[in-house]
């Protein structure tokens, strides 16, 4: 199956989409894969979860739980981008990345119909926008922090001077904005800037899911997760409102998919860390 990837600017007015068609070589390869059986999908279904007869998966580049690409292999994994091409060929259709900046991004893409599907943190507030299969992972939240900073545990970033890095219209932003009293906020437009912001210390710390942060350490080498958690995200497959015609078909390859242990696998091949034991 092939692969198309379109990459979203950053900015939010309408420029040509940058088209790349890449190899089969992008969906990982694994011998000992667990395949997933559901019932066959009815024209309708098929018509409702991909109506533009092509499986359009949200994604942004830097999370396990989304979308990784090796930089120099070119290999992709990622829960989100795996799910979408699983779920394509049950569906029968072509699968088509479409990459964001940040995730609240591709929530506004779900909300207005331009993708079909992804796989984030299903919050309250979110499922008021979008629709969402029951939770498959559940992750720590945590915050990253240069070496031999001050704040050793979530509670030491709560004091006045202290700026914590927050993804962009993210849900860590919406309860941290709330649940901290003293320190600033400090929203940041892409995971690239993190590095950056942290590097020329511009922020004191970085909070979101514990996935996220391990990946950000590895890369930078000079931070550290933090071993406590302030929070848990629950992970689920979400789809746009409007589209329940769909939904018993999406639970029912949701479940298999998790029972299976396929979603494990998923996460595995992406270096997942911070997952809570599944029950």
């Amino acid at each position: 199956m092939h692969t198309l990837i379109r990459r979203v600017p950053f900015y939010g007015w309408l420029l040509a989409a940058c088209l790349a068609l890449s190899s089969c070589a992008d969906v990982p390869q694994d011998a000992n894969r667990v395949v997933v059986t559901p019932t066959a999908a009815s024209p309708l279904v098929q018509q409702t979860l991909a109506p533009q007869g092509v499986l359009r998966v949200g994604v942004y580049l830097g999370s396990p739980t989304s979308w990784l690409r090796d930089a120099k292999t070119g290999e992709s994994s990622g829960v989100a981008f795996e799910l979408g091409h699983l779920l394509a060929k049950q569906l029968a259709v072509p699968v088509e990345i479409v990459q964001y900046p940040r995730v609240a991004e591709v929530i506004e893409a779900l909300k207005k119909n331009q993708v079909d599907m992804t796989f984030t943190n299903a919050t309250a507030a979110r499922a008021k926008e979008v629709d969402f299969t029951p939770a498959l992972i559940q992750l720590e939240l945590g915050i990253l922090v240069p070496m031999h900073s001050p704040i050793q545990r979530f509670e030491d970033a709560d004091r006045s001077g202290v700026r914590l890095g927050v993804s962009q219209g993210s849900s860590s932003q919406g309860v941290l904005s709330q649940r901290l009293k003293n320190a600033s906020i400090v929203p940041v437009p892409s995971l690239a800037q993190v590095q950056q912001m942290l590097n020329e210390r511009q922020l004191d710390a970085f909070a979101t899911n514990k996935g996220i942060l391990f990946e950000l350490a590895e890369k930078m080498g000079n931070v550290q997760v933090l071993s406590d958690k302030w929070g848990v995200e629950n992970l689920a497959i979400a789809i746009p409102k409007g589209r329940e015609a769909g939904m018993p078909y999406l639970l029912d390859f949701s479940q298999r998919a998790q029972q299976t242990g396929q979603v494990q696998k998923m996460a595995q091949r992406a270096g997942l860390r911070g997952m809570l034991p599944t029950h």
